[in-house]
Order: C-alpha cells, then structure tokens, then sequence
C-alpha cells in the first residue's frame, strides 16, 4: 500500500513539474503573473512556470503591420480626400505592452487613425501629393510619442493611397497641361533668343571675311543639288543689293539736284 501511494506521489510530481515546462519562442516573451502579481518577462527557450501559483501572459515581439481604412480628410486648402495608410510597429517592452493597456494593438489602430485624420487636415492638397516623406516622418514621430508608454515603438508610417474627388482631377490636369505649354513657350523662347545670338556671332564673323559669303554659297548649291532638285537657287549677296540701292539714291539726289538747278534758271 506504501508502494502504491509513493508510486502516486511520484507520477503527481512528476506530472506537476511536467507541467510547469514550457518552451517559448525566440520572438515571443511571457509576462508571469504570481498569485496575480506581474513578477517580470521571461524567455526565450525552456523555463518553468508554476502551476497553480503562476500565470502568464504572451506578448510577440515581431514587427506588426496594420492597415489604417480609408479615412475623410479634409485638407488645409478645403479640398475633400479619402486616403489610407499603413503602420509598422512592435512591442518592445513585453511587460508594459501587457500591464499598461488591455489591447496595445487596437490602441495603436486608433491612435494611428485619429493621428492621420489630424496631421493631413494641416497640409494642402499639393503637399500630400509631392511631400510624402516630411508627412510620413511627421506622422511617425508623433504616434511613437503616443505609444512610448505602452512599450510600443512605431518604425514607420507610410501614406499608400490619396483619392481625389473627380472635378479636382479635371482641373488638376487642366493646371498640368497649361503649366506644360508654359514650359513649352518658354523653351521655345530661349532656343529662338540662343538661335539670334549664334546667327548674329555668325554673321558678324561671315562679314569680317570677304570670301565667306561666297564660299558658303557654293556649299548651300551643293546642299540644293545633292537633293537631285530640277532648280537651283543662286543666292543674291546682301552687298550687291545695297550697293544697287545706294546708285539709285545718289541717281535720285542727282536728278533732284539737277531740276532743281534748272527751275532757278527759269526767271532769268
């Protein structure tokens, strides 16, 4: 009967302390609860939880993406968006993430959502569009600050997705179409003001040579012929025109000079 009773006393043990055995995972901690008092983390690996006397509470420490749902913003410039957003944190202080707050992850949720809503509604429309990363910093820094004392670190936020209403579209890509035929004059103006300055340099340079004209003439017929054209264009030198046009006036001043002359020898 001795036999038997030891013989159970031994199993119970043993099953009591098989019992308290438990293995836990590298990115996972137990937060022990003695007679409900927190006593501190352990883990990982094997360790021995009382039965019985101890509890436990699981926390993970692996990086945790939340989606934030689509939120109604309104922008500082009184536009109307929906835009969405995703977060990474995780726990790093297992013993506060389970002491300090009931659910850390629905917490975070809601902190990140109210957090978007309000650092959005601060900025225009153009900023949400083209400064990204000043506002996904801004917004990180902020929900960390929130989350410090749960024993939460957010690494970052990011901002995936910004509808616009459909009459913004329109007359965003009406602004895009005329700020690219802007562009598009104002290049056009350079290149012309660049063209007159190479053609006055180059013209400056021809006059200074007198047998450049002449010279570039032939090379414009041989450009003409090469093309198998039935019409060759000779090209009359500027000179040539000027100097026709000063005869005719100094034939005109002559002329004029010598009526003249004959209308003041009429009264003799």
């Amino acid at each position: 009967m001795f036999t038997f009773l030891f013989d159970v006393g031994v199993f119970c043990l043993v099953a009591f302390l098989l019992a308290g055995i438990k293995i836990i995972k590298e990115y996972d901690r137990f937060v022990i609860f003695r007679f409900g008092k927190a006593i501190g983390t352990i883990g990982p690996g094997i360790v021995f939880v009382w039965p019985i006397a101890d509890t436990y509470r699981k926390a993970d420490l692996r990086i945790i993406t939340m989606s934030i749902p689509m939120q109604e913003i309104i922008t500082k410039d009184n536009v109307s968006v929906r835009t969405a957003a995703v977060c990474f944190f995780q726990v790093v202080d297992p013993f506060k993430a389970v002491t300090k707050i009931e659910d850390p992850i629905e917490a975070t949720r809601q902190i990140a959502q109210t957090t978007l809503r309000s650092v959005l509604g601060q900025h225009e429309l153009d900023e949400l569009l083209s400064a990204r990363d000043s506002i996904n910093a801004q917004l990180s820094a902020i929900i960390d600050r929130q989350t410090e004392g749960w024993g939460i670190k957010v690494n970052s936020v990011e901002v995936k997705d910004v509808e616009i209403p459909e009459g913004m579209q329109r007359a965003m890509a009406r602004q895009a179409e005329a700020e690219r035929e802007r562009r598009a004059k104002v290049v056009a103006a350079e290149g012309e003001h660049q063209a007159a300055e190479k053609l006055a340099q180059a013209a400056q340079l021809i006059s200074s040579q007198p047998g450049a004209m002449q010279l570039r003439q032939l090379q414009t017929m041989v450009e003409v012929s090469a093309e198998k054209n039935s019409t060759l264009i000779f090209p009359i030198p500027i000179e040539f025109m000027s100097g026709i046009t000063s005869s005719a006036e100094d034939g005109e001043r002559l002329d004029i000079s010598a009526s003249s002359k004959e209308v003041q020898r009429e009264p003799r």
